[in-house]
């Protein structure tokens, strides 16, 4: 690899995964998408993670895909990098644990797509969030045809995937795109307070819940109930429930130990 584009840091429960390739924007080549699936594998891997934080050195979260290189590319050339992005956000979207995105600038293309895949989206007030794709002769490759509908709604989708448009914000908030706003220099220390929150959860309940809900969506609603009966049930075989509900009647707060 040309470079180290993804620093992991890990602590009390939290690991945060951060883009470096500043230079470029954090620009999304070959190089940057293979070392975050390897980050995103390192980062499941660690032994008391109980929430992660991706955001972007520098100006901007992920500015887009490197269009350097995706210029001279071949039809299956590009169906590869395709591939390799949605390898890498998929793993990403089906991190056991809640995944936040800390968008500090710039999400376009490939760098919104990223956002998609994280459970939350929070933005710093100056943030520039869209798939643009168009207005270079393609369409979003990542998965944000399909993310980008889930959570805006598919006449939102459209508006913003065929336009190109690009909103802040404030925007971003009012329709769903992102979950809170925060002025620049809190953004990581507000991101941080809500990824403490859920650390202090039971482990063992929180990713439940986050399967449930990511296996539920798109199936019927019996269905869905379904795999909630099974994982609600299946809590009561862990420590954490025992913990819990001892805590609670024993007027105490709970130290879970994520078994």
């Amino acid at each position: 690899m040309s470079g180290t584009y993804v620093r992991l840091e890990h602590e009390a429960g939290i690991v945060r995964l951060t883009i470096t390739r500043a230079d470029k924007l954090n620009a999304l080549d070959r190089d940057v998408l293979a070392q975050l699936g390897a980050a995103l594998l390192e980062a499941e891997r660690v032994a008391d993670a109980r929430c992660l934080i991706l955001t972007g050195d520098g100006k901007a979260f992920v500015a887009g895909a490197d269009i350097a290189q995706m210029r001279a590319m071949s039809a299956d050339e590009a169906r590869e990098f395709s591939r390799l992005g949605h390898r890498t956000l998929d793993a990403l979207e089906r991190l056991p644990y809640p995944a936040i995105a800390a968008v500090n600038g710039f999400a376009l293309g490939g760098g919104c797509e990223i956002a998609l895949a994280c459970d939350f989206i929070h933005c710093s007030e100056k943030a520039k969030l869209g798939q643009p794709e168009v207005k270079l002769g393609v369409i979003p490759g990542f998965g944000g045809t399909q993310r980008l509908a889930r959570r805006v709604g598919v006449a939102k989708a459209r508006e913003l995937v065929y336009t190109g448009a690009v909103v802040d914000a404030a925007e971003a908030l009012r329709i769903g795109l992102a979950d809170a706003v925060h002025p620049p220099d809190q953004l990581l220390e507000r991101v941080g307070a809500t990824a403490k929150t859920i650390a202090e959860m039971s482990p063992v309940a929180v990713r439940a819940a986050k399967k449930v809900i990511r296996e539920g969506e798109g199936r019927t609603l019996p269905d869905a109930n379904a795999l909630e009966i099974e994982a609600f049930a299946g809590c009561f075989t862990a420590e954490d429930q025992r913990e819990g509900m001892a805590a609670f009647l024993e007027k105490r707060p709970p130290k879970f130990s994520g078994r």
